[in-house]
Parts: C-alpha cells; sequence; structure tokens
C-alpha cells in the first residue's frame, strides 16, 4: 500500500469518527450526555478497582509465604481478610464493568436508531436517476454493516481501547514503583511490538476483507435479482444457470475468505509469540529477585499475575483492532453513501404548492437523463383544469420522461413545468407529489394485506372510506368473497393477485389519495383486452373532476381524450383530438390504423 493509499486511509477513518460523534454526544440532548459521562466514570473506578486485585493476590501470598511479620494466628486471619479482600476487588471490577454497560445501553441503541433512520430518510431522498442504477441487495447489506460497524465502534473504542490504554498506564506505574526500570522495559518494549505487528499484519488482512466485502455483495445481489425474478427463471427453464452465476460470485468469496482464515491463523501466532516472550521474561527476572532475596514470592505472584490481566484485553486487542479497521471500513460505505447528494432538493424558499384546479403546463421544455443523450426538445403541453391530456407516441419517443418530470423525479434543463402557474421547482416536494397520482403500467403492492395496500393512498383513513374506494374501483365484492378479505396477504409485489385485480388495487389506493391531478402510465397496457376494457371504466369514472394525463401505447384507450399529442423523438410532431388527427391522415392515423390491423389479425388468429 503506497504512503498515498494510507493517508486517503487515514483521514476516511478520521472523517467516519467525526460523523460518529455527534450520535454519541448529541446536541441539545442533556440526558444521552449525562449517561456518556456516568459510564466513562463507572469505567474509570472499575479500572481502578481492577488493578488493585494483583495487590490482595500479593499480600494474601505473602501472608501465606511467611513473608509478612506478625503471629501466626494473625498472618493466617490476614491471609483470610486479604483473599476475601481479592475476591470483593474481583466481584466489584465485574459489577461496575456490568453498570457501565447498562447506563451507556440507552446511548448506544438510540445512536444506531438515529443512525439507521437517517440512512433510510436519505436513500429515499436519493433521485430516481440513483435508484435506477441501484443493487438492493448490495445496498441493503451496505445498510445492515454500516449500522452494526458503528455499533462496535461505540461499544469496544470506548470500552477496550480507551480502557486497556489506561489500564496499561496504571500497571506501568505500579510496576515502577514496586519493581525497577527494567521490568517497565520490558512491558514496553513487548507492548510496542504487539501493536507493531497487529497494525502490519491487520492492514493486509482488511484489503482482502475489502475483497470479502465485494464478493459477498456480488453474491447476495445475484441471490436477491435471480430471487425476484423467480417466474423469468422458471420460464426460461434458467434454475441451474442462476445456481452457476450464484456459485462463481461464492466461489470468489470463498478465496477471499480462505485468504481471511489463512491471514488471522498466522496474525495470532505471531501475537502469542511476542507476548508470552514478555511474559516469560518478566517472570525471569521476578524470579531471580525471589531467588536474590530482593523480592517476595508474593511480588513474583503479582507480576504473573499483571502480565496475565495485561495478555487478556491484549489478545483481545488484536480482535478488537481488526473489527474496528472493518468497521471504519463498513461505516465508509455507509457514509458515503449518506454524503451522495440528493439530485432533486426543496428550494430554500420552496412553498407548499396551492392546486386552484389542476391545470398543468409544460412550457418550452428540453431534457436529457445523459448530456450527450437528449430525450426531449422544445415540448410545450397545457391541459386546463378538470380537462385530459393523451400522450401517445413510439417506444423511446419521451412519454414517461414527461410523466417523471411532472412529478418531479427530474429537473428540466430549460423550460418550465408549471401547475395552475406555479412551477414545480418553486414548490415543496411533498405538496406536489400530495396533488399528484399515478397509476402506473405495473402496480407494484407492499407485501402485507390489502387494506394496508389501498390505505396507503391516504393512512389516516377510515375503513369505511377505503372499503368505499374499493367500491369505486370495482374491487370490493372479489375482496369480501376471499377467505380473509381485507386482511389478505398479497404477496411479495403483490404476486399473488392477477394483473388487473393489481391494478384496480393501485387505482382504489389512487382514489383514497384523492388527488387534483391524476397521471396514468400505461395504466392498462400489461393487461389483455377484456381486463383491459373494465379497468377503462374505472379509470374514467376516477378521471371525472380531475385533470388527466394519459401516457399510452394502445391508441384505442385515449379515443376519449380532449387532446392527444403525438411524440417522436422528443418533439410534438401533432395534436388535436382523435376525430382531428383522423381527418388529418397523418401520424396518428397511420399508428391507429396500424394497430388496428394488428388487433384484427389477433381476433382472426
Amino acid at each position: 500500500m503506497t504512503d498515498q493509499i494510507r493517508r486517503e486511509e487515514r483521514q476516511r477513518g478520521l472523517r467516519v469518527m467525526r460523523s460518529v460523534g455527534p450520535y454519541l454526544w448529541p446536541p441539545g440532548e442533556t440526558g444521552v450526555k449525562v449517561r456518556v459521562v456516568v459510564a466513562m466514570v463507572v469505567l474509570i473506578v472499575a479500572k481502578l478497582i481492577a488493578v488493585t486485585v494483583p495487590l490482595f493476590y500479593k499480600q494474601a501470598v505473602d501472608a501465606l509465604a511467611g513473608d509478612t511479620p506478625g503471629a501466626a494466628t494473625i498472618l493466617t486471619l490476614g491471609a483470610v481478610g486479604l483473599t476475601v479482600g481479592y475476591g470483593m476487588a474481583r466481584l466489584g471490577n465485574l459489577l461496575f464493568s456490568e453498570l457501565r454497560d447498562v447506563v451507556f445501553a440507552r446511548v448506544a441503541q438510540g445512536a444506531l436508531r438515529k443512525l439507521a433512520l437517517q440512512t433510510f430518510q436519505h436513500i429515499h431522498a436519493l433521485s430516481l436517476r440513483f435508484h435506477i442504477s441501484r443493487k438492493t441487495g448490495a445496498l441493503s447489506r451496505v445498510m445492515e454493516r454500516g449500522v452494526k460497524g458503528v455499533s462496535f465502534l461505540l461499544r469496544f473504542l470506548l470500552f477496550s481501547i480507551g480502557p486497556l490504554v489506561f489500564e496499561l498506564l496504571l500497571v506501568a506505574i505500579i510496576l515502577a514503583r514496586l519493581f525497577d526500570w527494567r521490568f517497565l522495559v520490558v512491558l514496553a518494549v513487548t507492548i510496542g511490538l504487539y501493536v507493531w505487528f497487529t497494525l502490519a499484519i491487520t492492514e493486509w488482512r482488511v484489503r482482502i476483507r475489502r475483497q470479502m466485502n465485494d464478493q459477498d455483495n456480488e453474491a447476495n445481489q445475484r441471490a436477491v435479482d435471480s430471487l425476484l425474478n423467480f417466474e423469468t427463471v422458471a420460464y426460461f427453464g434458467a434454475a441451474g444457470r442462476e445456481a452457476a452465476r450464484y456459485d462463481q460470485a461464492m466461489e470468489g468469496y470463498q478465496e477471499a475468505a480462505l485468504k481471511t482464515a489463512y491471514s488471522l491463523a498466522a496474525i495470532n501466532v505471531g501475537q502469542g509469540l511476542i507476548i508470552n516472550a514478555g511474559l516469560v521474561a518478566v517472570m525471569v527476572m521476578a524470579a531471580r529477585g525471589v531467588a536474590a532475596g530482593t523480592h517476595t514470592v508474593g511480588d513474583f505472584v503479582m507480576v504473573n499475575a499483571y502480565m496475565l490481566q495485561i495478555i487478556a484485553p491484549l489478545g483481545f486487542l488484536g480482535t478488537v483492532y481488526r473489527e474496528i479497521r472493518q468497521s471504519l471500513v463498513d461505516m465508509g460505505e455507509m457514509f458515503d453513501l449518506l454524503e451522495q447528494p440528493a439530485e432533486i432538493v426543496d428550494a430554500p424558499d420552496a412553498r407548499a404548492l396551492q392546486p386552484r384546479g389542476g391545470a398543468v403546463a409544460l412550457e418550452d421544455v428540453h431534457f436529457a437523463y445523459d448530456a450527450d443523450r437528449p430525450i426531449l426538445h422544445g415540448v410545450t403541453l397545457r391541459v386546463p383544469a378538470g380537462g385530459s391530456l393523451a400522450i401517445v407516441g413510439p417506444t423511446g419517443s419521451g412519454k414517461s420522461t414527461i410523466g417523471r418530470l411532472l412529478f418531479r423525479f427530474y429537473d428540466v434543463q430549460q423550460g418550465a413545468v408549471l401547475i395552475d402557474g406555479q412551477d414545480v421547482r418553486e414548490v415543496t416536494r411533498e405538496s406536489l407529489q400530495a396533488a399528484i397520482g399515478v397509476v402506473p403500467q405495473d402496480t407494484v403492492l407492499f407485501n402485507d394485506t390489502i387494506f394496508y395496500n389501498i390505505a396507503y393512498g391516504r393512512p389516516e383513513a377510515s375503513r369505511a372510506e377505503v372499503e368505499a374506494a374499493a367500491r369505486a374501483a370495482e374491487i370490493h365484492d372479489f375482496i369480501v368473497g376471499l377467505p380473509r378479505g381485507y386482511e389478505t396477504q398479497v404477496g411479495e409485489r403483490g404476486l399473488k393477485l392477477s394483473g388487473g385485480e393489481k391494478q384496480r388495487v393501485g387505482i382504489a389506493r389512487t382514489i383514497l389519495k384523492n388527488p387534483p391531478i391524476l397521471l396514468l402510465d400505461e395504466a392498462t397496457s400489461a393487461l389483455d383486452t377484456r381486463t383491459e376494457q373494465e379497468i377503462q371504466k374505472s379509470l374514467a369514472a376516477m378521471g371525472r373532476g380531475r385533470t388527466v394525463i394519459m401516457i399510452a401505447h394502445r391508441l384505442s384507450t385515449v379515443v376519449d381524450a380532449d387532446e392527444i399529442a403525438v411524440l417522436d423523438a422528443g418533439r410534438v410532431v401533432e395534436r388535436g383530438s382523435h376525430a382531428a388527427l383522423m381527418a388529418r391522415n397523418g401520424r396518428y392515423a397511420a399508428m391507429w390504423t396500424a394497430q388496428r390491423a394488428e388487433a384484427a389479425g389477433a381476433s382472426a388468429a
């Protein structure tokens, strides 16, 4: 790893640490701050008690060995008392350690909850462009590992690394006072070698762990993608092919995991050699002191107890440091996600949209998803309040793009999209989206009950209102005929319902929302002719009194629109009523004739 990469890693780690700080010490939350301070005080008390434990041990051994002056009875009572003191000190250390965890638990869990919520909200605030290109499985893993990383960091950085350093300083002071400087030198060299070795090997292991994470993300993404498309896999008899793709990703994960396991063995052996060498050196020095009469047997036992007391957390330090480094990597991925800018945000002075009938206008709109691939070229369309406009044209002409601009999934590069004369870029997104009801080509439902999915249009609606919306969408009778009625689970993405049933639930959901503007984006193109005709009746009923914009491929669904706009290559090439466009005998008439001939052929077949 080059120095530049190391600097970048350090900077990233510091950035992540700074990002975590506000969750640990939140402004304005005095109760949380008090808990943090109390937890740290309890921690210090626990460590002070911990370093006294070997002292009690030494005094008890010296008393039993006869190295303390006094009568035999007094010595025996002293040894018993010291042994009881030794046990009480150990118990006190345990109790204060647990008390520390109890006090800090609410702080840690509160921080995790806030961070998880912030991440979830931020992902929903990101643009459609981000969500179209995302990998859902990998994204969920980034969130999961990031939140776990914060949990680990909050707990072990505060309660393992810091306390260990504090305890090492206390032990060093005691050894320097009770013994000579050579003990302190051996202790310092041992710890220094251990830390250097651990850091060096861990840097190597972190790179391997990153590779393992990447392979894990890839394998999980392939699994999620394949399971979401279960029916497609079955249609093409591709279960074996999907298994092979998944196994290929798992093979990469296996290789990285093996390297991780091998490197773990290497680091454990190296750490064991260093620690045991230091332990043996100190014990030999203490044994020579006992043999020379300068130290007591209690001193020998005390040195051994201190070294063992240090070795335990030092051995754990290797694991903690590796996990902290990995947590920083995982958290870095999550904070990178949090720093992903939201492409579409409310203007600083944005105000709530004030619908006054729902008139919609596109004024000289130019738009491109990518600068080198323009989609719309100066499109101008107007729909009066309560009127209807159908937008038709070949695939790729820009029809659905207009719907996305109206809903402000994207902003125009030139021109404006207006609702009742208000530029959608100057109003809040929440009020804009509340004013528009969308019925898409494929209504996607939540894996919950039918009631929940209809009520999603207006969660505060009463049951009577939900059922009224279902009646208006002509699906109430179907629902009550189910064994569990409105409490029927629809399955993931609503797959337990047919296409027509899903569309009717989606229509009921939009009716319940009661928006002044209705956007029908290929709402019936995925349905059979009979179901389409039935759904069209429901859509027509829903559109009464509302401004309706229909984006359609099948021209038979738009003949009743007040105006029809024909798009081609991002430009409006024709506009007018169905009768007027047919009389013109232009692009629309040619499309109508071609679709009628296609329908007649399909009917004959």
